[in-house]
């Protein structure tokens, strides 16, 4: 594999050398490929572990006579680590678009929660919307970066992935249900059959080394809502939001919350990928590839960059040319 471009962030250079090493085969190989997954696992999510570190440290060391507000902290924090991951290279200018776009729509969606008593922000702060700090959006903004980082890292592919319109409106509908069922009858659990429905056929295709492996798109789902559900307890722990029942002291979200976060973890994952394909990466932004039952199809008439992972379209086998790496994934 050549070395990546001089664009490439610190991560891409890092990623080509392991991906140049040779491990032998049998088990060191599989251990080899098993690390290598983890690394790339843990970049993917490197800014929401750095926001959880943040939440617990400042929970437990933060003092509390401190003349600026913790919760003003967290936000400087949280935007003094953007900076710092650009200055350093260890992030996209892309990546940090996605970042910003979920920032975004996370702060709306929390005016709008809290306003309806959903959950509160316990302590003071100075920099806020109305009752909502700002480092709220960067929870979500944590979300949105890890699915648009892992799909590039991983070169996503699919099988048997429903009509883009399908998931469109899946994804419109479970955050209309998100705000209107403070008014409506919630439908989430009728939402959440429809998505098993929709997606219990798909197969997601990942490159963690150089063989392509898959999983059930609804299972890879389900991994990362739990990851997310806790994560969510970790920061209901650290005080950083509190629901109504753990007013009175905390105590850990019911499993029953995993059906909410695995709907939108696939509603988050259709609007990232829209972002995956425009932010940092000239290859992936080409489009992905996806087999359904009459052949291949490609989203996007534009032509890969080499050096991406791809479905054959002749022959239906992975492929990884082996010229021109490009390294901004």
């Amino acid at each position: 594999m050549s070395e990546p471009s001089r664009g490439a962030t610190r991560f891409a250079r890092v990623r080509a050398r392991l991906e140049a090493a040779q491990p032998t085969d049998g088990w060191q190989g599989w251990l080899y490929e098993f690390c290598l997954f983890g690394f790339k696992q843990g970049w993917a999510c490197l800014f929401g572990g750095l926001m959880l570190a943040l939440l617990l440290g400042t929970h437990v060391f933060y003092p509390a006579d401190a003349p600026l507000a913790r919760y003003d902290f967290l936000t400087i924090a949280a935007c003094a680590i953007q900076l710092a991951m650009l200055a350093f290279r260890l992030e996209s200018i892309g990546e940090a678009k996605v970042i910003l776009a979920f920032h975004l729509v996370g702060t709306a969606m929390e005016l709008f929660k809290t306003h309806a008593g959903s959950w509160t922000y316990p302590e003071a702060a100075v920099l806020k919307i109305g009752a909502v700090p700002l480092f709220s959006g960067f929870m979500y903004a944590a979300v949105g970066s890890y699915i648009a980082r892992v799909w590039r890292i991983f070169r996503f592919s699919y099988t048997r992935y429903p009509p883009g319109w399908a998931s469109h409106v899946l994804a419109i509908a479970i955050y209309v249900n998100f705000f209107a069922h403070h008014w409506l009858p919630d439908v989430r659990l009728g939402l959440f059959a429809a998505t098993a429905l929709l997606f219990w056929r798909t197969r997601v295709y990942f490159t963690p080394f150089r063989k392509a492996r898959w999983m059930p798109l609804l299972l890879g789902w389900l991994l990362v809502a739990t990851f997310i559900w806790f994560a969510e307890n970790i920061a209901t722990f650290s005080n950083a939001w509190l629901y109504p029942a753990q007013r009175d002291g905390w105590t850990m979200s019911g499993l029953a919350s995993l059906p909410r976060q695995r709907c939108f973890s696939g509603a988050r994952a259709s609007i990232s990928r829209r972002f995956a394909r425009r932010a940092g990466c000239p290859c992936c932004s080409a489009g992905f590839w996806s087999r359904r039952s009459s052949g291949l199809r490609k989203t996007s008439p534009r032509s890969p960059t080499p050096g991406c992972t791809l479905r054959s379209a002749m022959a239906g086998r992975w492929y990884r040319p082996k010229s021109s790496a490009h390294g901004f994934c």
